[in-house]
């Protein structure tokens, strides 16, 4: 199943830098979407259909952890998972963040590899045994 990714930076080339290692890490891309900052990131999701959210935590405008607040008061944002990519990595950072409804964290810089393991543990997780009926 192809995903429709969000990817959520402040800086174009860390925008890239994902999308090629989603490709190199052959992560099935359906349609793949960027956003500068967390306010462009929530109109995304509420105008397109999203599976993964990989965002920054310091932007302008509104930083990922706003972004992430807001979607966890929004019934059918709060499920769409995000993975935190950043330079900060404390634990207690990191605690905070999964608090609040992240799915996992990635520290820059980071390989093609990690960012497969990363969403294989997520979909391995979310999708489950059911077929739904």
């Amino acid at each position: 199943m192809a995903l429709n990714i969000l990817i959520v930076d402040d800086s174009e080339t860390v925008r890239a830098i994902i999308a090629k290692a989603l490709s190199l890490a052959q992560i099935p891309v359906g349609e793949l979407h960027n956003a500068s900052n967390g306010e462009e990131g929530l109109q995304v999701l509420r105008d397109e259909w999203i599976d993964l959210v990989f965002s920054d935590i310091n932007m302008p405008v509104m930083g990922g952890v706003e972004m992430i607040e807001r979607m966890g008061e929004d019934d059918l944002l709060k499920r769409t998972p995000v993975i935190v990519v950043s330079t900060e990595g404390s634990a207690t950072r990191i605690e905070q963040l999964k608090q609040k409804g992240v799915s996992a964290y990635i520290r820059k810089p980071f390989t093609p590899e990690a960012i497969r393991e990363v969403v294989d543990g997520i979909l391995g997780a979310g999708n489950g045994d059911g077929d739904g009926s």
